[in-house]
């Protein structure tokens, strides 16, 4: 499966329909569903998006914490209890439910940020102070990543 990349900034038009990237659609075009998955992020003022591969990653973890615990039921109502399942009409658009658009003061414009297994859709202008913020948190911290061995076992780390 291809990774989400970049950012792209799309229109939203009057009825809350907006254009999923196509370099966001072609990473996975090979699902059955033709759309993707998006909830609210609990943690900032986003949508996590995502395609089937990744929802059922969350099931399958959720299965791995005890049965009827908090921890289980209050992750299942946050993240699969508010998924919407946003089909692409024939133009590789979605719309957007107006409590979703409210979660994000999404009003003209989105901007789709890749995270590699999932992305994130934000209003443009909060992405731009929190992408700021993130840069400097990192700088400051001196955060370094250690690269995994690419399966020919080549790979080094950074």
């Amino acid at each position: 499966m291809a990774a989400f990349i970049g950012r792209h900034i799309n229109k939203i038009d009057k009825k809350g329909r907006v254009s999923v990237p196509k370099p966001f659609r072609d990473a996975i075009a090979d699902q059955d569903y033709p759309g993707i998955y998006v909830f609210p992020s609990f943690k900032y003022p986003a949508l996590e998006g995502a395609g089937e591969a990744f929802i059922q990653r969350i099931v399958a973890s959720l299965d791995d914490l005890d049965l009827f615990s908090d921890e289980q039921d209050d992750l299942a109502e946050t993240l699969l209890a508010n998924t919407h399942t946003l089909p692409y009409d024939p133009e590789g658009r979605i719309n957007l439910p107006k409590s979703l658009m409210d979660h994000v003061n999404l009003k003209s414009e989105a901007v789709f940020v890749g995270g590699g297994a999932r992305f994130q859709i934000w209003e443009p202008k909060a992405y731009a102070v929190h992408n700021a913020q993130s840069f400097e948190r990192a700088k400051a911290r001196g955060v370094t990543l250690r690269l995994r061995s690419d399966d020919n076992g080549k790979g080094g780390s950074a």
